[in-house]
């Protein structure tokens, strides 16, 4: 029988080494994470989230100030409203793809990334697995664009609403001043082609356009639509990291498929 304190010592190497491989097997899982795809898709579903909720809630207020204050009769913005309607259920659309996108396009970098470190024994691949792969970076690539153009249409009713709100302002600031009155400041809704030339009153000046700024719809509208701009720019930034890292990992898939390939990265 072997003493006490050789069995012990040898309890306690074996210890440490189910430490020290459990360690291993950490490391090793943790390096097949695709951290820039991970990023990406944090940064997509709340850009997605910010654009889709945001703007859905602040094309309603915009709906609601024009029906008020700028287009009494309904006839003159009936198309505008159809509009509206179809872009909110366009918004939902988009909140489900880019769900169900972001989950693929996370998915496949695990799988990518796993195949470029060999992490799981030698390095095989498949040519419908790149052909899979380089289909999701000609996707990531139209959809960039594709967001570039949404990013600079969600700028404009933020400019709208900043050169209403700054004629507010300056109407204000002539109040304070006592200089002279603000009732010939005016801002046309018209003269932005959202809604008819022929509809009645189309624009509102001095006291009236102040109360139009100081409306809660006024303020959740301008700053909502703020947000979903930041949300749609979020979303851009995020397609740019996804499209850099299916590049990459298309990339390094293809040249280590090469017969002649004898480097690895």
């Amino acid at each position: 029988m072997k003493p006490a304190m050789e069995t012990a010592a040898e309890e306690n190497t074996e210890q440490s080494q189910e430490k020290k491989g459990c360690f291993e097997c950490c490391i090793k899982c943790l390096g097949g994470v695709p951290y820039a795809s991970l990023v990406a898709t944090i940064l997509c579903f709340s850009g997605v989230a910010l654009f889709c909720g945001c703007g859905h809630v602040a094309l309603t207020g915009t709906v609601s100030i024009l029906e008020q204050h700028f287009s009494t009769n309904s006839s003159d913005h009936a198309l505008l409203s159809e509009v509206i309607q179809l872009m909110q259920y366009v918004i939902y659309g988009i909140a489900s793809f880019f769900f169900l996108y972001g989950i693929i396009l996370l998915a496949e970098g695990f799988y990518t990334t796993s195949a470029v470190k060999e992490l799981h024994g030698e390095f095989k691949t498949t040519a419908c697995g790149r052909c899979i792969s380089g289909m999701f970076v000609f996707l990531t690539y139209v959809l960039g664009v594709a967001w570039l153009g949404v990013f600079g249409f969600s700028a404009v009713p933020v400019f709208m609403f900043y050169n209403i709100w700054s004629t507010c302002e300056v109407i204000k600031s002539l109040q304070t001043n006592m200089t002279t009155s603000g009732d010939q400041i005016c801002v046309d809704v018209r003269q932005y082609g959202i809604i008819p030339w022929n509809a009645v009153p189309g624009r509102a000046c001095g006291p009236i356009l102040e109360n139009i700024c100081n409306t809660n719809e006024f303020y959740m509208s301008y700053h909502l639509f703020i947000v979903a701009c930041a949300g749609a720019g979020a979303t851009v930034i995020a397609l740019l990291i996804y499209m850099m890292a299916t590049t990459y990992n298309y990339a390094v898939l293809k040249f280590k498929s090469r017969e002649d390939c004898c480097t690895k990265f």
